[in-house]
């Protein structure tokens, strides 16, 4: 009688080697998809991203046909244009949709960490910032590569220096002799665009071995253990100073 219930209630229900129902694979998202969510995106803060998509489309288009009547093979060079055409579109959709999401989290506090998180080889960075200032909400995050420890700084200059001067006489106790590079995301002078961070950082120059990176890593962990932790998740927005530190 249980069974026919189980039957009755699930039917058509594939179940597991328990009796517990299986869950079905999430579809995967088709890369169309993806297209027309990049383009969907990047529309709403750029109107004439499909206008210049359109002109780049026929511009390349136009010489192939050019190209075609002067070798005189039109059909040919015409079905070679239009591939690259439509390659080219995407290219324009593609810097315009990355525009796009950095003019989003622009003025954001964390936006330099999802910058920094474009980068795939070479760098890891910390998830949560390595300094916090709750009533600037002025932030300091760290990472490493084979240019040495990385400090990138979220706010005005003269705010963060005294974030930088204690973030790096901490890594000096632990850290002798690596390079620590200090750069300031931001669009006052001497900062680096937010746009361009990601760049900036992969043009940095090894300056450490292989070896001294993982030892260097090594350190750095046990520096993290050391001190007080950040809480993950945590929001600059709703921090607020310690009144009786303070007192």
């Amino acid at each position: 009688m249980a069974r026919k219930n189980s039957e009755a209630i699930a039917p058509g229900v594939a179940t597991g080697a328990q009796g517990a129902p299986k869950q079905k694979k999430p579809k995967k998202t088709r890369w169309y998809h993806q297209v027309f969510q990049a383009y969907k995106m990047t529309y709403e803060r750029d109107r004439k991203v499909p206008w210049i998509m359109l002109a780049v489309f026929a511009a390349i288009l136009v010489v192939a046909i050019g190209l075609g009547l002067w070798w005189g093979q039109v059909i040919y060079m015409t079905i070679i244009g239009l591939p690259f055409g439509l390659l080219g579109a995407m290219f324009i959709l593609a810097r315009r949709a990355e525009k796009a999401q950095y003019a989003t989290i622009e003025g954001q506090a964390g936006a330099s960490r999802a910058a920094l998180g474009t980068i795939r080889r070479g760098w890891s960075f910390d998830d949560e910032p390595v300094a916090v200032d709750p009533k600037t909400q002025d932030l300091v995050f760290r990472g490493l590569g084979r240019a040495g420890v990385l400090l990138v700084t979220e706010g005005p200059p003269n705010r963060v220096k005294k974030l930088i001067d204690a973030e790096q006489r901490k890594l000096g106790r632990v850290l002798s002799g690596v390079p620590v590079v200090v750069v300031q995301c931001g669009n006052e002078e001497g900062q680096v665009p937010l746009p361009k961070l990601a760049r900036h950082v992969q043009k940095l120059k090894p300056k450490i071995t292989k070896a001294e990176l993982s030892e260097v890593s090594k350190r750095l962990t046990a520096l993290g253990r050391m001190r007080m932790p950040i809480p993950k998740g945590v929001d600059p927005n709703r921090a607020r100073p310690d009144r009786k530190g303070q007192r």
